[in-house]
């Protein structure tokens, strides 16, 4: 985040004088640098010259197409900016638009109102010419109003920032899979070509010997350094431990990891993928090197899944700096006995630390598939508050995000028995409402699960990259939700073009 910028653009004409614009750059300047300073804006915020003439916007905004640094772009009229002179510029735009509604002054300074000071604070009047001319030509954006002091509405241009980190990630993200999809599942299933096409993701298979032939040149010092650091960071079980009659599955793990890090940092790769059903000559499923990994944020899905390894490390780069883990998440079971129902998410293995409430446990247990050694893992429970989980699905002719608002919970008793990580929440409105709707619109059975934020920043990456989004929350029923759906299906039909 460090080194990304939005950059603020002001609109303005040679009609009101050279004082005007000088009044309006300065006035531009006070609004950059309160955003800028703002702390749920999550990246620099840099002013640009005020814009007075068509050749002027189109060469700014092709800078901004230009500069790997800039994620996006922030409008604002000021005064009153005749909207044909965007048309250029708006249409030769690729980064990410935000329409800030706003003016310099919070009040109304009665007494002093004159002609001079109409002319200049008409924000109220030039943004809607420029919002004319933005769905003239259908031009995607994010609209934000209000005065740019309020907290409000930097925690607004906040979200969008983080979704256009989002986008910005995703035009540049390398994925591995190892090995292909599992075999006869559908939904992990998908159309790489058409992903790259609309998302910029490559997503490229590899055979899981590459990772093999890699785990056998781990040197034993990365081992033994890798060993301690588990031991200080987890709760080891004692077998698992230095002289532990299990110890050596650990080194394995460690291998492992150690084998994963060195072929996606060869490969440029953020994100990857693995399946039990291919494993090659590896002693166990990666566990807890996959967890890890996560933990720092790598996007990972299980069986082949690359749709929603996409969606983790999309998510995971959204969520940097603020509270609460990202991970891969799969709603695994119900208690339909709960005086509110609820869901129990786990994984076979694979759930993120991120999201533990207190230290992880490493702990070994039998996994029951795969035909492999027994494998190293990560056991935790994700503490209560809010999350959202999204899942990622492509329907031939569109792909599809579905969101679910829900409240992870404690759970009601202890799981002394269940080997794996999780997390219990009750999803919005109810269970049997949101499962309805989930499995209506094709919801698949990965996730990505975030307690870091909410619908907004969801909403506003598919916004950005033209995706569909369905979101089943406070108010969603089963009826209006099959009719939003079907409403969907023949916006995005048409939209595609024949």
């Amino acid at each position: 985040m460090e080194t990304k910028e939005l950059w603020f653009v002001t609109g303005s004409q040679h009609l009101y004088g050279p004082e005007a614009i000088e009044q309006v750059a300065q006035n531009s300047a006070d609004i950059v640098a309160g955003l800028d300073a703002a702390p749920s804006i999550p990246v620099k915020v840099v002013a640009k010259p005020v814009l007075t003439t068509p050749e002027e916007i189109k060469k700014v905004l092709l800078e901004a197409n230009a500069d790997d640094a800039c994620i996006g772009v922030i409008t604002w009229m000021h005064t009153f900016s005749p909207s044909k002179m965007w048309i250029a510029g708006l249409g030769a735009l690729q980064k990410p638009l935000l329409h800030l509604h706003t003016q310099h002054n919070r009040d109304l300074p009665w007494a002093d109102i004159d002609m001079d000071f109409m002319n200049l604070n008409q924000a109220a009047h030039g943004d809607r010419e420029f919002g004319y001319m933005l769905t003239r030509l259908r031009h995607r954006r994010k609209t934000v109003v209000g005065h740019w002091a309020d907290a409000r509405v930097q925690g607004r241009i906040g979200n969008w920032a983080r979704a256009a980190l989002g986008w910005n990630e995703v035009q540049n993200l390398k994925l591995v899979r190892f090995g292909d999809n599992m075999r006869y599942v559908g939904v992990t299933e998908g159309d790489k070509v058409e992903a790259q096409i609309r998302l910029g993701v490559e997503v490229n298979t590899y055979g899981v010997n590459e990772l093999v032939e890699r785990v056998a040149t781990i040197e034993d010092k990365d081992v033994d350094d890798l060993v301690k650091l588990y031991e200080a960071d987890y709760d080891v079980v004692p077998e698992l431990r230095v002289g532990g009659e299990r110890h050596e599955s650990l080194r394995d793990a460690a291998r492992i990891e150690l084998a994963l890090r060195s072929v996606l940092e060869e490969h440029g790769a953020k994100a990857f993928t693995d399946t039990f059903e291919d494993l090659g000559a590896l002693k166990q499923l990666p566990g807890i090197a996959v967890q890890r990994l996560m933990a720092d944020g790598y996007g990972f899905g299980g069986e082949g899944d690359w749709k929603t390894a996409v969606l983790v490390r999309v998510m995971k780069v959204m969520a940097q700096g603020l509270e609460g883990g990202t991970s891969f998440m799969e709603d695994y079971t119900y208690n339909l006995g709960s005086e509110t129902p609820q869901i129990l998410g786990a994984h076979m293995l694979e759930v993120c630390p991120t999201i533990a409430s207190a230290k992880p446990a490493a702990e070994i247990h039998p996994l029951g598939i795969g035909g492999k050694e027994d494998p190293v893992r990560l056991v935790f429970t994700a503490p209560p508050g809010p999350a959202i989980a999204v899942g990622l699905m492509d329907f031939g002719t569109r792909l599809r995000l579905v969101a679910n608002e829900v409240d992870t919970v404690e759970p009601d008793e202890d799981l002394p028995n269940l080997p794996v990580a999780r997390a219990v929440w009750v999803p919005r409105p109810d269970l049997e409402t949101a499962a309805e709707a989930w499995l209506t619109a094709g919801g698949p059975h990965h996730t990505s699960y975030t307690q870091a934020f909410g619908r907004e920043v969801m909403e506003d990456f598919a916004e950005i990259a033209g995706l569909e989004l369905v979101v089943i929350g406070e108010g969603t029923t089963a009826t209006e939700f099959k009719r939003e759906l079907r409403w969907n299906q023949v916006y995005h039909h048409l939209e595609g073009g024949i």
